[in-house]
């Protein structure tokens, strides 16, 4: 670990020489470093918090029993996130270096290690920038007043209003006929939609621009994605605790279903969500602590911005679930009106024109309880509306749009929305190229031919020719795909066999040292215990959960002949999508013993080469070697 940094303030973040002693290399390079204590934390910052602060905590409240979910989510905080959090940045602060330089230095047993999280990034970011072109889409419709999906279009051939949309709703079918011209399943490609490939150049060129000088770039950027999103849901928690019904959202999601805990799904949830919302197991917080002095306190930061994450998490969902109860109160409202207008129909010949469902109500069950029943009227509870829950794409994009309808102002607040999770997604993006160019740059092959911008554009290039299949007609379902396969189990495995290898391997006296040395305190026995007992036994538990409880490999389809939305059908995924769908969960884990089997087969060729030039020599291999 290096010791021969200044001491002091801003300086300790300036540019400095190391020497590489990797692999035997002798050269000198010039490692950059954060400008500020302050830009480091906003980008990792960044990088935790993102879209599923918004869009998947708040859906995971509401379906297992408002508060009451937050004892396993704390629970799996405490015991397992937050030490694989601290370990993260404490390692890669210690040994500078990317996550596959890191952990072949670690043991050479471990190099597949890093490769495995280089391949799970750049598999997320494929799909992940195709989030952040939908919402580039939404955001530039937003400007359209009125709101293109507050009704239904005219059919150009008859003048009717499109049938389909009429089946459903104009906010299902700006998203699924208008958005993603969606085909019927997934073996229907299509043609690639122009208006997206446009929208995922653009956010391509973007993440590029910001990314191309590594933290150079992205630390100047960050100042602004980290921060804005904060502003735009102050914004919306003071309009939204002002919306008729409000009060009613906040109390179902603070009220506790103590029976929900009995779901073993909803622990596994839990855990899986603390996990993925922190980012681990990606590389990135490697990368982004390795260009920190050696003498930076990085337990403090791993506690500071784990907090950040969780109480944005919290934030967000008072201004969701304010706006949940706005909907589900105009969707009660709604229905009474609805009742009262058949009641007021059924029963015109009634000399009463008083305009109030209690007052029909009342006076159909004075005069005969069978008028009541006769008329079939749709049950109106509020509670049911509430419990209506929509998680990722559908909360952006069908549910969100829905409500801002009803809100004054609705293309202001539609573009303030849109451009929070644009802010969002594109500093968690930061991240994941990061997880990925740092250990590239740092490749004696790669960095000895390829400059850094040439492999930053290289990086983009790729990964948006490849994200095109996101934007068929079939890519919707693409994307689902890759978001419940791609980024779930493999990050589970790596968090695993990093605390391993970092306890079990480089040795917890010896890292508790390390530890000691950065932080210029003793290791406290909390961050001792987890590593060593409780955070591998949490995340082997999730682990066989998750492969007991996993659902059957389907995927739900947009079916236009349905007549009530939601125009969903549940089908099984094909030969070809079933068996990618499991590739994605298990080539980049397999990287891990492939790896060490890989170092195996390289020590017992040195060792027949050996003995080829000393025959009589029978000390085997040397640590020289």
């Amino acid at each position: 670990m290096a010791t021969d940094e200044p001491e002091g303030g801003v300086e300790e973040y300036k540019v400095e020489m190391e020497t590489d002693e990797s692999e035997g290399s002798d050269e000198e390079y010039i490692r950059p470093k954060w400008d500020s204590k302050f830009q480091y934390l906003l980008s990792c910052a960044g990088f935790v918090v993102g879209l599923g602060n918004v869009w998947r905590f708040p859906y995971l409240c509401q379906t297992y029993g408002g508060g009451v979910f937050l004892i396993p989510y704390l629970i799996a905080f405490v015991l397992g996130a937050i030490p694989v959090f601290f370990l993260e940045l404490a390692v890669g602060q210690c040994l500078k270096k990317g996550c596959i330089r890191l952990w072949w230095h670690i043991s050479p047993y471990l190099g597949g290690l890093g490769y495995t999280s280089l391949i799970v990034s750049f598999l997320v970011i494929l799909y992940y920038n195709m989030l952040l072109a939908l919402v580039i889409w939404y955001l530039i419709n937003s400007f359209r007043n009125p709101l293109p999906w507050s009704s239904c279009p005219t059919d150009i051939s008859k003048p009717e209003l499109i049938e389909e949309c009429q089946k459903s709703t104009p906010t299902n079918y700006f998203w699924y006929r208008y958005t993603l011209n969606i085909s019927t399943d997934i073996e229907n490609s299509g043609p690639l939609q122009w208006w997206l490939v446009l929208c995922l150049a653009a956010c391509w060129l973007l993440v590029f621009i910001c990314t191309v000088r590594g933290i150079e770039s992205t630390g100047k950027a960050i100042y602004f994605t980290a921060t804005f999103p904060y502003l735009i849901l102050t914004l919306f928690l003071i309009y939204g605790l002002t919306l008729p019904g409000a009060v009613h959202g906040l109390l179902y999601f603070m009220t506790p279903n103590l029976k929900k805990l009995n779901n073993p799904r909803a622990w596994l949830d839990a855990a899986t969500q603390i996990f993925s919302s922190l980012s681990l197991g990606f590389g990135g917080h490697i990368a982004y602590a390795s260009y920190n002095p050696s003498r930076n306190d990085c337990e403090m930061d791993a506690v500071m911005i784990a907090a950040i994450n969780s109480v944005t998490s919290l934030f967000a969902s008072i201004p969701i679930f304010s706006i949940l109860g706005f909907k589900a109160t105009m969707a009660y409202e709604e229905c009474l009106e609805r009742n009262v207008k058949y009641i007021t129909k059924a029963f015109r010949n009634d000399n009463i024109t008083v305009d109030s469902s209690a007052f029909w109500l009342s006076y159909l069950n004075g005069t005969d309880i069978n008028n009541l029943a006769s008329l079939n009227l749709a049950n109106c509870d509020r509670q049911k509306f509430l419990d209506q829950s929509v998680s990722g794409t559908g909360l952006a994009f069908i549910l969100f749009t829905e409500i801002v309808l009803k809100m004054p102002g609705s293309n202001t607040w539609a573009i303030l929305f849109f451009l929070m999770l644009f802010s969002l997604g594109v500093s968690t993006m930061f991240g994941f190229v990061q997880s990925i160019l740092t250990p590239l740059t740092e490749s004696r092959i790669v960095s000895r031919y390829i400059c850094k911008e040439a492999v930053c554009g290289l990086i983009c290039l790729t990964a948006f020719l490849l994200g095109l299949v996101f934007t068929l007609r079939s890519g919707n379902y693409w994307l689902e795909m890759f978001d419940a396969f791609a980024g779930t189990m493999p990050l589970l495995v790596i968090a695993f066999f990093e605390v391993i290898g970092v306890v079990y391997i480089y040795g917890m006296k010896r890292f508790s040292a390390d530890v000691e040395e950065m932080t210029g305190r003793p290791l406290k026995g909390y961050w001792k215990a987890t590593w060593q007992f409780f955070s591998p036994a949490i995340m082997f538990l999730i682990f066989v959960f998750y492969v007991l409880l996993e659902p059957p490999a389907t995927y739900n389809t947009w079916n236009p002949n349905y007549v009530h939305f939601p125009a969903k059908e549940s089908k099984k995924y094909p030969i070809l999508a079933a068996v990618i769908s499991e590739m994605l969960e298990t080539v980049p884990c397999l990287m891990i013993p492939f790896g060490a089997i890989y170092q195996l087969w390289r020590i017992v060729l040195k060792k027949k080469l050996l003995r080829k030039i000393h025959p009589d020599s029978s000390t085997g291999i040397t640590s020289s070697t």
